[in-house]
């Protein structure tokens, strides 16, 4: 439950922080002047976490994490997968009023408006690819694929919360807050949905009606 209670837990002292303007904010706002480099790589970069970019990777990862889990018999095999993208649409319903809720400006390299915090691109990239990693793991038989699998979504989620960073999009503190986010709804989704699959298992009886 620390994966759940820790990062919920930060996620409430930085949005804090943000709304009371804490000694925090003077930190990330120095930091973002030292990071920030407008540049097309950084933008390129940031592009990653843009919904048409991640969803049709989550698109990809769920049906075919679908498809093998029907293929192989498996109660449920479409649990995973639909919660995956339910996830997915939780995104804007707990981003926006946030935003709303937070009203924080953006930095002097984007127009000036508010609803900055937290950042919806970073918090896209995070459940977008931290799902379909989680949903491609239990069918990758070899070590090395799932090393690979693992270190293609945290360069992904790496690669668009630096983009966001260093082209300006976002402050560093709204980045590692949608981190948060992300870490606390995949936990759960972990939990809900292995919970449910073992329930379903448990009252499922064999296939089989005699000895073997």
């Amino acid at each position: 439950m620390g994966l759940l209670g820790l990062p919920a837990l930060l996620f409430a002292l930085i949005t804090w922080q943000v709304v009371a303007d804490g000694p925090l904010v003077d930190v990330d706002e120095r930091l973002s002047t030292a990071l920030v480099h407008p540049d097309r790589a950084g933008e390129l970069l940031s592009d990653l976490g843009n919904v048409q970019i991640a969803l049709p990777v989550l698109l990809l990862g769920a049906g075919y994490a679908a498809w093998r889990s029907r293929r192989h018999g498996t109660d449920r095999w479409w649990l995973p997968a639909a919660g995956a993208l339910l996830l997915m649409g939780l995104v804007p319903a707990l981003v926006i009023p946030l935003k709303e809720l937070t009203d924080r400006p953006g930095t002097p390299a984007v127009p000036p408006a508010t609803g900055y915090f937290p950042s919806g691109h970073t918090a896209t990239a995070v459940i977008a690819y931290g799902a379909a990693t989680l949903l491609l793991l239990p069918l990758l038989r070899s070590p090395a694929a799932r090393r690979a699998v693992v270190t293609g979504c945290a360069a992904l989620v790496l690669g668009a919360s630096y983009g966001l960073v260093r082209r300006g999009f976002h402050w560093p503190l709204d980045v590692v807050a949608s981190w948060c986010l992300g870490t606390v709804l995949l936990t759960g989704y972990v939990l809900l949905v292995s919970r449910s699959i073992r329930r379903t298992s448990a009252g499922t009886p064999s296939s089989r009606t005699g000895p073997s």
